[in-house]
């Protein structure tokens, strides 16, 4: 029987490492399927892990059909036993139905993989409608860790080395922009998350260029507005 299943986690956990891992495992049995990403860090067109294995996919923009592009596959004569799907917080809630539809109707598995929620801790559409129709939500078992040494639970956006919380919510990391200036990602723990305390921060507060602030009073929680 085939399963939608969503693997779910923060940044650093292995998500694309995995979906690599299991497309190999496919293709080593023979089987045949297609694979999916969109926003990729190494580009378009391409599913990369941060340990530097990388292979070709199918570039998703908010336009992209998934139950049109398999149906053409198999109509022009090929197999698709299997569909992976990278960056999956990032597709649109009808792109997740249609996934849910391939399925149902064709018996198709598809694996997705994605960040649950944004910098905000808000749900991305695709990852809510993924947990909403999913028939399994796997959470990685590699556990990203915090500056602080705790498990990350949290992705953080830094922006010219300052945590913030408010902007667009997709804003492609490792880049700069005259309105956004330096992005990066960083993975917190929930504590330092809440007290918008990221690695630049709690360097900059450390008395000690070898030590880092452990006290919550070095990094109270901020105001609310």
């Amino acid at each position: 029987m085939a399963d939608l299943v969503f693997f779910s986690g923060t940044m650093d956990c292995g998500k694309s490492t995995l979906a690599l891992q299991i497309d190999h495992n496919q293709r080593a049995r023979d089987r045949q399927g297609l694979i999916f990403t969109k926003l990729d860090r190494a580009g378009q067109s391409v599913l990369s892990s941060r340990l530097g294995l990388e292979t070709e996919a199918v570039e998703v923009d908010d336009d992209l059909d998934f139950w049109d592009v398999v149906v053409d596959c198999l109509t022009a004569g090929a197999r698709v036993d299997y569909v992976i799907c990278d960056e999956a917080q990032f597709y649109t809630p009808r792109q997740v139905e249609q996934l849910a539809r391939l399925v149902d109707e064709l018996g198709i598995e598809v694996t997705a993989f994605g960040i649950t929620a944004d910098f905000r801790t808000e749900l991305f559409p695709g990852s809510r409608r993924l947990v909403e129709l999913a028939d399994r939500v796997e959470v990685l078992q590699v556990e990203a860790l915090c500056w602080c040494g705790r498990r990350a639970t949290h992705n953080a956006r830094i922006v010219d080395g300052v945590m913030v919380v408010e902007g667009e919510q997709v804003v492609v990391g490792d880049t700069a922009t005259a309105s956004e200036g330096v992005v990066e990602y960083e993975v917190l723990c929930r504590r330092h998350h809440m007290r918008r305390m990221n690695s630049h921060a709690a360097r900059a507060a450390s008395p000690s260029p070898d030590t880092l602030p452990f006290d919550l009073d070095a990094c109270p929680v901020p105001p609310r507005r």
